[in-house]
């Protein structure tokens, strides 16, 4: 079987040096072994994600010689694909309309005695989970802000065990309940991260996603959701961060690092490679 990979920024930045590192390690996965190296755009974050920002990524990338195969796939051009999904999950029982502002969740937080953490802190404690469908429908017809959560519990009961296999660190049992009910659309867009990459893989048939080790949480969310839909799973491989000499990982807000900043000042491709092969990777 071909090896299908891809690259998924999104358009809220430019291009930096993490991202490009990234980039690189899936292109050259495909390229060593005469495979298909994709480019997807994920902005389904529509108040942040700018096309300015999505040209000069695609412009970073031909400069680096990061060459891809086929059309770029604009996750915004495709909210039909993902609203299917999520009638399908909605007529099993598994979302729900959840009206808690984050105010709203840290008091819930705040006033129990004890609250199940996951790996981005304390998780969502299920507050709408319960609410009757005459009290969902009119807090829907007020007008009231909402968000769709999957309820992991009952997901967890009709998936069943899952795994996935990650290239270091071999296969992993898949943990369905480690990011507790998390939110799987919003009121303004039909779908979210989670549930967009998994069609997304899904669709354009990726075999092999490479990103980096802090998204290991978010694959046991993905394999779940996977398992839900019948959905092949892929191989994964969750490479280390770049960090600076403190142990800071690399992000969007070291502007001197991005690629655009590297290349105004005279850098060449080669020189941005050997930038990248030079800076720690965060164990």
């Amino acid at each position: 079987m071909s090896i299908v990979t891809r690259f998924a920024p999104s358009p809220t930045g430019e291009l930096h040096l993490g991202s490009a590192y990234s980039a690189r390690i899936a292109w050259q996965q495909a390229r060593e072994v005469g495979g298909t190296f994709l480019v997807r755009i994920e902005d389904t974050d529509i108040r942040r994600c700018r096309r300015e920002y999505e040209t000069a990524i695609l412009e970073d990338l031909r400069w680096l010689g990061l060459d891809w195969d086929g059309e770029v796939r604009r996750q915004s051009d495709h909210f039909a694909d993902y609203g299917k999904v999520l009638d399908q999950l909605d007529a099993r029982g598994l979302i729900y309309p959840c009206f808690c502002t984050r105010a709203d969740i840290a008091r819930e937080i705040a006033a129990a005695a004890s609250a199940p953490h996951g790996p981005d802190g304390p998780l969502y404690p299920g507050t709408c989970r319960s609410l009757s469908i005459e009290e969902r429908r009119h807090r829907i017809a007020a007008g009231h802000e909402l968000c769709m959560r999957l309820d992991a519990v009952r997901a967890a009961e009709q998936a069943g065990p899952y795994s996935f296999v990650d290239e270091t660190r071999g296969r992993i049992e898949g943990q369905p309940l480690l990011m507790g009910d998390f939110v799987i659309a919003r009121k303004d867009t039909p779908t979210s991260y989670h549930l967009a990459v998994t069609v997304d893989d899904h669709l354009q048939g990726v075999t092999l996603v490479t990103r980096g080790e802090d998204l290991l949480p978010s694959t046991h969310v993905h394999g779940l959701l996977q398992k839900l839909l019948g959905y092949a799973a892929p191989q994964y491989a969750h490479h280390r961060l770049l960090t600076d000499s403190d142990g800071r990982r690399f992000a969007k807000r070291d502007k001197d690092l991005t690629i655009r900043a590297l290349r105004d000042a005279g850098k060449t491709p080669d020189d941005v490679f050997a930038l990248i092969a030079a800076f720690p990777a965060k164990a």
